[in-house]
């Protein structure tokens, strides 16, 4: 932390201490002089200023130390709010959060379906205004709307995704009718980097700390944390670890490749090889539809943490598979903590965990220096929506680790 703020600007400086408060919870003046290398001066300047504008507070005392105890601070969580959220095929989930991250209010609705993105902006907007009326927050502590959604990011009207009929739900194709639409500012994500900067700020991970959380919901997602905010790429399209090849000879991929982690092991591909046995297909009342793939491999899932041994099988073989992508992702990226969280690890996530923690243990280069922790995600199913609102905060309250992604107003 001395190094970031060696030269840096009062603005960025007031971010910074403000985020070493989020990441320790509780914390005194001192504690945050020692960890940021400013003098006990600035620090008391820079919570002056903080506590006048109500985004921290003082509350109670520290542990004794043989003199005059500390002043703890930390956080005033009514002082911000933010919306976050998670459009995808089968349902909409909305969450307001308080400034900390915690859920206050949520909203779960029908999902996108096959309909446009201007008939479910203009049901989109009347569901968001009635939830903010419900929560009783202050217009004027309401700092953004963050929006997850699965798909490239990119400009202009150009087709990138193979997939035709979901093309229109691009992130970069609905921003401006989002940022139209809505009487607040706006970001729009994708899911797998909302989750992972839900995580960093909910989680209260420090922003020295990287991370990577794998997100699963109808296909895999990889978002990075590092130096306190997302990695992003060149284009923002970072993380497709699902179109990693794992089999040069394996099955077609909708991307066009062979042998793609998606092809592999995602949610579509486990509900097919049930599909393939069909006493278990009965036996589970698979439907075996586009539409029904989730619900599907959640009773998949289900019944293998019950012990069936086919359902058993079939989930193992998917963890496999994501247990060497993951393998790889840790050796490229000298990993110590990934987490899985999303939809898809609802069911059976322990037995993801369970295999990508055996084979990280067993072969990862670094494996003798240090471990590498894999973990289910605290956030629950909603991580996606809790990430968006997430992002927003970390936009405008900590913009001294935010790259190039603003807030659209």
């Amino acid at each position: 932390m001395a190094k970031i703020l060696k030269g840096a600007t009062a603005q960025e400086t007031h971010s910074a201490i403000l985020d070493l408060i989020r990441s320790s919870g509780t914390v005194t003046r001192v504690a945050l002089a020692d960890r940021s290398g400013l003098t006990g001066a600035s620090i008391s300047r820079v919570v002056k200023q903080l506590l006048a504008e109500g985004l921290i507070v003082e509350t109670g005392l520290g542990d004794p130390t043989g003199g005059k105890r500390a002043t703890l601070l930390q956080f005033n969580p009514r002082a911000r709010h933010a919306v976050g959220i998670s459009i995808d095929t089968l349902s909409t989930t909305y969450v307001v959060t308080d400034m900390n991250g915690r859920v206050i209010e949520q909203l779960a609705s029908k999902g996108i379906g096959r309909d446009t993105p201007a008939t479910v902006i203009t049901r989109l907007v009347g569901e968001l205004e009635d939830l903010i009326t419900r929560t009783g927050i202050e217009s004027a502590t309401l700092v953004g709307v963050g929006v997850a959604l699965a798909g490239r990011q990119g400009s202009g009207s150009s087709l990138l995704r193979a997939d035709r009929e979901r093309y229109a739900w691009e992130p970069f194709a609905v921003q401006g009718q989002l940022s139209q639409a809505i009487d607040h500012p706006v970001v729009v994500e994708n899911d797998s980097t909302c989750a992972a900067i839900g995580e960093f700020w909910a989680g209260r991970i420090p922003s020295a700390n990287d991370f990577a959380t794998l997100y699963l919901a109808a296909g895999f997602g990889l978002g990075l944390v590092t130096n306190g905010d997302v990695y992003r790429g060149s284009s923002s399209n970072v993380g497709e670890i699902g179109h990693m090849v794992l089999d040069v000879g394996g099955p077609e991929c909708w991307c066009g490749g062979n042998g793609c982690l998606e092809a592999l092991a995602a949610p579509a591909r486990v509900v097919e090889l049930a599909q393939a046995d069909g006493p278990l297909a009965t036996d589970l009342g698979l439907r075996g539809k586009r539409t029904s793939v989730r619900t599907d491999f959640a009773r998949i899932a289900r019944r293998a943490t019950e012990g069936d041994p086919r359902c058993l099988e079939l989930i193992q073989q998917s963890a496999r598979y994501l247990a060497k992508a993951l393998l790889s992702i840790t050796n490229l990226l000298d990993l110590s903590q990934i987490i899985l969280a999303g939809p898809g690890f609802s069911e059976a996530g322990d037995l993801y965990v369970q295999a990508a923690t055996e084979e990280i243990n067993r072969l990862s280069f670094v494996r003798a220096i240090h471990p590498t922790r894999v973990e289910l995600s605290k956030l629950g199913p909603s991580a996606a929506a809790l990430g968006a609102a997430s992002l927003v905060l970390h936009s405008q309250l900590t913009p001294h680790q935010t790259s190039n992604r603003a807030l659209a107003t």
